[in-house]
């Protein structure tokens, strides 16, 4: 995962805020931005937990989020089987008053937890959402050891609180490896030029 700092201009009439430009992307991640295919935008509730998703690879997906308001953890996780980081993970804390984007490239399973209510992530994404195609490894999968707020508290959908370990998705043949993930990630640039 990348953190791409933003830009914001204050003055007496309010602020513009500049999470994402193109020579930022490229200066961070050594080459150009993907084209965007959609957008998405989350809101959710204290304690939510959405993730860890990923989209089958290929076609594999990009994504570039930004945390509009509330607070979040956002958490980003290796699935590239025979990648040296394998079942690694990453994580910031961004919020509304934060101008960084972050980047979680194909074949990186991403999650993040509502730090607060109303919550809010913009995604931007290098191809349409398709049910068919998005796959997810199970947040609380001890192997993985990732940052959860207590059982009790953690808000799950059902896709995610059945989704398979991550020893069970590799064992399934679900996960990408990176040869994939990096055939895709250089279809998406050629697709933005």
């Amino acid at each position: 995962m990348l953190r791409l700092e933003g830009a914001r201009y204050s003055d007496r009439r309010g602020e513009v805020e500049v999470p994402f430009a193109d020579p930022a992307f490229r200066e961070a991640a050594g080459r150009g931005m993907f084209a965007v295919q959609q957008t998405i935008l989350t809101r959710s509730r204290l304690g939510a937990v959405r993730g860890v998703h990923y989209t089958a690879t290929p076609p594999g997906t990009g994504k570039l989020v930004h945390c509009v308001a509330g607070q979040v953890l956002d958490i980003a996780v290796d699935l590239r089987t025979d990648s040296p980081t394998f079942g690694q993970w990453d994580a910031f804390e961004v919020s509304g008053d934060d101008t960084a984007a972050l980047y979680i490239p194909v074949g990186v399973g991403h999650l993040w937890i509502a730090l607060s209510d109303g919550a809010t992530l913009h995604y931007l994404l290098s191809a349409p959402y398709r049910a068919e195609l998005e796959r997810a490894v199970h947040p609380a999968d001890p192997d993985l050891g990732l940052p959860l707020p207590p059982e009790a508290e953690r808000l799950l959908s059902e896709r995610d609180a059945n989704a398979p370990t991550l020893r069970e998705a590799a064992a399934a043949g679900l996960l990408p490896d990176r040869a994939a993930s990096a055939r895709a990630e250089r279809a998406t640039e050629s697709a933005s030029r």
